[in-house]
């Protein structure tokens, strides 16, 4: 009876945990060229990103690499993940890279996984402003 308790007991802490865990988790890479790895610049901080759906014309700007991030909610209890969530993914990423803005955002590839209960998928250019 003790046991059967116990493992009663266990269970329901590790469904606790499991359920009331971290909301979100997610997923990231970068693609760059040979051109674009060999930039170095400082990282940047990620509030100071720009993001735009568009190209940016009024400025000069040098391409430092296509970004993917993904935001996973972590349980079905959880709420869907949200595009301020995926821009402030696309920002750290970009700000890693040293960039001023991530150009030509786009969003999607939502759904359920194996390892998610619901994703949003965000790909982005990083780019970095010429003086």
């Amino acid at each position: 009876m003790k046991l059967q308790s116990a493992c009663r007991n266990a269970a329901i802490a590790l469904l606790a945990v499991f359920v009331t865990g971290c909301a979100t988790w997610s997923t990231s890479s970068i693609d760059r060229n040979e051109q674009q790895a060999t930039v170095a610049v400082k990282p940047t901080a990620p509030d100071r990103i720009q993001l735009s759906e568009d190209d940016v014309t009024d400025r000069r700007y040098a391409s430092l690499g296509d970004i993917t991030v993904t935001v996973n909610k972590t349980t079905v209890f959880h709420s869907e993940p949200t595009k301020e969530q995926v821009n402030q993914k696309l920002r750290e990423k970009a700000a890693e890279l040293g960039a001023d803005a991530v150009i030509f955002v786009r969003y999607g590839g939502g759904g359920i996984s194996l390892m998610s209960w619901g994703s949003l998928e965000g790909k982005g250019r990083a780019i970095k402003f010429q003086p």
